[in-house]
């Protein structure tokens, strides 16, 4: 079994948020420990995605705090919460690629965005080309993404989030859309970076095999409140039908 250090890059208390009488997040409690990959599973409308946009500082909560890198999101500027996120990669479901910008213009974009964090860089395509041979795609540089598969738009997206060498990398479905076997590639190129990086990552799926293989931890999320946590096998082994229904 793995070990990390007990540093909580990430600790989440009593998040609560509602839309209305909808209340989505209940009281929801998480750490992220420095180098470990937790897996967040959840029905949909949950509360998964209204718990990250609460974690970029893109939704603000009811009530509850949120510490990231010992920053209190809520209590950050505007500029400094900019600064925060550029330490904070997001891997979106749809891969989010500029649809009028080539491979190498899309990875460019957040060095151009971010200059407080890397300065003013004359010439970006060494930092594009490594980006993009840690996922395997050198040789797509100069293509559009209408001329890349799923998968491909996937691996594109993940090294655009790597290019700002981030030390948090949250995962919207990262396996959502794919074949069995790209999935599989995605999950072991995720595994890759945990390694090469050293990256703390959170992993919203609903793909059991993705859990598996991918998680150090788990938290399922289950009436606005973290229901159950511990290990694939902690949890796969429960009676518990709450926790059983997530397996089945």
């Amino acid at each position: 079994m793995e070990t990390f250090s007990n540093k909580n890059i990430v600790e989440i208390k009593n998040l609560k948020k509602s839309y209305g009488e909808n209340h989505v997040l209940s009281g929801f409690n998480m750490q992220l420990i420095e180098g470990e990959n937790l897996v967040i599973m959840g029905k949909s409308g949950s509360g998964k995605s209204v718990m990250i946009k609460c974690l970029i500082g893109l939704e603000e909560p009811d009530s509850g705090s949120i510490v990231v890198m010992g920053k209190d999101i809520n209590q950050l500027e505007r500029d400094e919460l900019d600064e925060l996120r550029t330490e904070v990669g997001f891997l979106f479901q749809g891969s989010a690629l500029y649809d009028s910008m080539t491979v190498r213009e899309n990875l460019e974009f957040p060095l151009r965005r971010h200059t407080k964090k890397f300065g003013e860089i004359k010439d970006t395509k060494p930092l594009v080309l490594e980006a993009l041979e840690n996922v395997g795609l050198a040789n797509t540089i100069n293509l559009m993404p209408e001329e890349l598969s799923g998968g491909m738009k996937r691996r594109i997206a993940l090294a655009r989030t790597l290019i700002l060498q981030p030390k948090i990398i949250l995962y919207d479905e990262p396996t959502t859309g794919l074949d069995p076997i790209t999935a599989k590639e995605i999950i072991l190129l995720m595994q890759s970076v945990q390694k090469k990086y050293n990256t703390s990552s959170i992993i919203i799926t609903h793909d059991v095999d993705c859990a598996r293989a991918i998680s150090n931890r788990m938290i399922l999320l289950v009436d606005g409140i973290n229901y159950a946590e511990g290990t694939f096998e902690e949890l796969n082994a429960s009676k518990d039908p709450k926790i059983q229904a997530f397996f089945k």
